[in-house]
């Protein structure tokens, strides 16, 4: 609700995609200042706690916005700063939720617990933009705003019932000791980034956000600039998003059981950089409607399994100072996503009007921007299709399904992963199912091609 409101009042009152930026910007940039530390305070502090405070004072900066609505001073500077306190606040509630959930359920459970919580948000994505662009269309902002701010209640008391969540014992306090900030962080850091599946994760995880989330951004603009339509309509495109996610959060349990994770992901980035470009070419809300569903159900897709390959790799001990680095990179570039997607829509809108003018729209620059970053979206989802990393779902090389052999076909159906799962030769798909005398190897009797034993893989 808070989205839709203070996206439209900017929208309405600038009619610019800079500005559209800025606000990215003040509610993300403060995780990259904040975002490492953020997560030292959540692995060395109760994590319910911390919710709750974190939540407390998101609900006094609702509350500063609905009065500035009410009183006539919701311009976008006033806008602006609140954002940038409400981003400064996720810095330090992010991590706290990150690392309360794998808490709440066993590890077996751990990705369809992530899959859940992806749906309980997309739900509220569903039923909130829908609520919100009805009660602005009917009561305006200052209403929305002031019924947003009453909901941060229900959520407190909401995370009271859940159980006590304290920081592993050798980390609490370590908040504290602001000289260990750089040492833990850099731990944290190099664990990220020295070890090939935590990084594949993570750059899948910062590629989507960059050029994925302009989508969000840019939304009013095609509401208003494309379709000329009102709020209302901004509300039913973001409740059709959510809608989206939440159908793929749901069809997520249909993926089967062989599709490894390092295939998974890049496919996921790959449709929904699709499925956003052809959203950025629909001239007329119908159309586009379809084309942002979908786009919602690859975009739960792309970021939850992400995100859950990350949870299933990373030690408890470190998981709030992992989360801070990869929310204060993924997030903090965010923004970057929607100023590139501006700039090349006003590049795009000048060329067309001066060498096609018939074709020069209101909206066109919009719609430029947009087709531009889901375009690079699209490669780099089939770049890393092709270029798989198996260390994703924990396979090393010498292991069963460690497959690096590059191919884009091959990465896309899997098949050597579905095969092996059947007792099936990987290379030639004859049966495998029996060992040789030799207990710790199967070989295929038809091509040759050499693995260890279903039976030995399943012992060790």
């Amino acid at each position: 609700m808070e989205f839709v409101a203070v996206r439209w009042i900017v929208s309405q009152a600038t009619n610019d995609e800079v500005w559209m930026g800025y606000l990215a910007a003040a509610q993300l940039f403060p995780t990259l200042i904040f975002g490492m530390y953020g997560g030292i305070v959540a692995d060395s502090i109760n994590r319910r706690s911390l919710i709750v405070f974190t939540q407390a004072a998101m609900m006094i900066i609702a509350v500063a916005m609905a009065a500035a609505a009410a009183l006539g001073w919701a311009n976008q500077w006033v806008l602006l700063f609140l954002c940038l306190a409400q981003g400064i606040t996720s810095a330090f509630n992010t991590p706290a939720w990150q690392v309360l959930t794998p808490r709440l359920v066993p590890r077996e459970e751990l990705t369809r617990a992530i899959t859940l919580q992806g749906i309980q948000f997309n739900m509220a994505r569903v039923v909130g933009p829908g609520i919100g662009g009805a009660i602005m269309a009917v009561f305006g902002p200052v209403v929305l705003l002031a019924f947003n701010a009453c909901t941060f209640l229900a959520l407190m008391l909401i995370v009271r019932t859940t159980p006590d969540a304290p920081a592993p014992p050798d980390q609490r306090g370590k908040w504290r000791d602001i000289a260990g900030v750089w040492p833990s962080t850099r731990e944290a850091g190099a664990w990220v980034f020295t070890r090939r599946g935590p990084r594949a994760a993570f750059l899948a995880l910062c590629v989507f956000a960059v050029f994925g989330t302009p989508l969000m951004q840019l939304l009013p603009l095609f509401v208003s600039g494309v379709y000329h339509k009102k709020e209302s309509v901004f509300g039913i495109m973001l409740a059709l998003m959510g809608a989206g996610a939440v159908l793929g959060g749901l069809l997520m349990r249909r993926v089967p059981k062989w599709y490894p994770m390092h295939h998974f992901i890049p496919l996921s980035v790959m449709l929904g950089g699709f499925f956003i470009f052809l959203f950025a070419l629909c001239p007329e809300p119908i159309s586009a409607g379809i084309c942002i569903f979908l786009s919602g159900t690859f975009w739960m897709w792309a970021f939850n399994s992400s995100i859950a390959a990350l949870q299933l790799l990373v030690d408890d001990s470190m998981r709030g100072r992992v989360f801070a680095v990869c929310n204060t990179i993924a997030m903090g570039l965010m923004p970057l996503g929607t100023f590139i997607a501006a700039e090349a829509g006003h590049v795009g809108e000048s060329l067309v009007t001066r060498l096609a003018p018939a074709w020069s729209h209101p909206g066109i620059g919009t719609q430029i921007g947009l087709a531009f970053v889901s375009g690079v979206l699209v490669i780099a989802g089939a770049v890393m299709i092709t270029i798989r990393t198996p260390e994703v779902d924990g396979i090393q090389p010498g292991e069963p399904g460690y497959d690096r052999v590059p191919g884009f076909w091959r990465g896309v159906l899997a098949s050597g992963h579905r095969r092996r799962e059947q007792g099936l030769c990987p290379e030639c798909a004859y049966p495998i199912g029996s060992p040789t005398p030799d207990a710790n190897d199967a070989r295929c009797v038809e091509c040759g091609h050499d693995e260890p034993s279903r039976e030995h893989v399943a012992t060790r």
